[in-house]
C-alpha cells in the first residue's frame, strides 16, 4: 500500500489550480471599459531576443480612468512594445511619445463586448485543455504504477475516480469563472 504514495493527488490538484489561476489572470486583462494595468501587463513583448511580459520591460500606470500610460525603460524596446499592444486581441492603439506610450481605452461597443466574450471563451477553453492534460498525465501515472505492480487494480480504480472528481470540480470552477466574466463584459 505504501508504494502508492508515488501517486500524488495533491500535486495534480496544485497543477489544476494553477490552470485556474492563469485563467483568472488572463480574465483580469480583458477590459470592461475602464483602464487597469492588468489589461496590458502580461502581453508578450519581443525584447532582448526573447518574449517577455510587458511589465518586465515597462511601467504601466493609469493617469485617467480611460487612459493607460506605459513607460518603457529601454528605447530599443519601444517599437516592440507598441507592436505587441497593437497585435494583442484587445483592440488598443497606443500613441508613442518617445519612451512613453499613451493608450486610450475606447468605449466598449456591443460588437466589441461580443468579441471580448469570445476571447474569454477561448481563454476558458485553454484552461480546460490544460486541466485535461494534467488529468491525462495523472491517469498515465496510475496505469504505469498498476502495470509495474506498485498498485493493485482496485486501488488504481479508486485513485482514478478521485482524479476524475477533481477534474470535474476544476472544470466546473472554470465554467463558473467564465460565466461571471461574460456577465461583467456584457454589462453596460
Amino acid at each position: 500500500m505504501s508504494d502508492s504514495e508515488e501517486f500524488d493527488l495533491g500535486d495534480i490538484e496544485r497543477r489544476m489550480s494553477g490552470a485556474v489561476s492563469v485563467l483568472k489572470e488572463e480574465f483580469s486583462g480583458l477590459r470592461t471599459g475602464r483602464a487597469h494595468p492588468s489589461l496590458v501587463e502580461h502581453i508578450p513583448v519581443d525584447a532582448y531576443e526573447s518574449q517577455m511580459p510587458l511589465n518586465q520591460v515597462a511601467n504601466v500606470s493609469v493617469p485617467e480612468s480611460r487612459m493607460l500610460s506605459v513607460q518603457v525603460w529601454d528605447k530599443a524596446v519601444v517599437s516592440g512594445v507598441e507592436k505587441a499592444i497593437r497585435n494583442s486581441s484587445l483592440g488598443l492603439n497606443p500613441i508613442v511619445e518617445g519612451q512613453l506610450l499613451r493608450i486610450p481605452i475606447p468605449e466598449l461597443t456591443e460588437e466589441r463586448r461580443q468579441e471580448l466574450t469570445k476571447v474569454a471563451a477561448q481563454y476558458a477553453e485553454q484552461a480546460r485543455v490544460a486541466v485535461r492534460n494534467v488529468r491525462r498525465d495523472g491517469m498515465d501515472k496510475l496505469k504505469h504504477l498498476e502495470k509495474d505492480g506498485n498498485m493493485g487494480q482496485d486501488e488504481q480504480k479508486a485513485w482514478a475516480d478521485d482524479l476524475q472528481e477533481l477534474t470535474d470540480l476544476t472544470i466546473t470552477e472554470i465554467d463558473e469563472t467564465l460565466s461571471t466574466k461574460e456577465q461583467e463584459i456584457m454589462q453596460v
